[in-house]
């Protein structure tokens, strides 16, 4: 089994995996805690890590990317058009595995904490003085 793109979709206390091979392929498909997350990422042979971009997907990328893969960030809604049939955790990650792998797709670029609270900042100032 060799995983080209792993597409997490993180939730509360909870992700979703799905792991996907050179050809597009479904090869895994997993949930488990945030916690183990970093350290299935540490066992993992070198592949893309995709996830939709937020404040935890910045926090969790930084950890992965330490470690060695290459980590991809989007905007959810360029993710969307790549959900089939219901929504739910496992086809958000498939889906958002499947946009890494897309030639066109735009990146968010990771964050580092500093950068973070500058946004969180003028996030507050805004809604005082708005």
């Amino acid at each position: 089994m060799t995983i080209a793109v792993l597409g997490i979709d993180l939730g509360k206390n909870s992700c979703s995996l799905v792991g996907l091979d050179a050809t597009g392929r479904v090869v895994l498909r997993r949930r488990m805690r945030r916690e183990t997350v970093l350290a299935f990422g540490a066992k993992m042979p070198p592949c893309v890590i995709a996830m939709e971009a937020c404040c935890g997907a910045h926090h969790m990328g930084r950890a992965l990317a330490a470690q060695g893969p290459a980590v991809r960030l989007m905007s959810p809604e360029y993710v969307r058009p790549y959900v089939k049939a219901q929504k739910n955790d496992d086809r958000d990650a498939e889906a958002i595995a499947e946009a890494a792998t897309r030639p066109t797709m735009r990146f968010v670029a990771l964050k580092s904490e500093a950068q973070l609270d500058v946004q969180t900042l003028h996030r507050v100032r805004d809604q005082l003085l708005g």
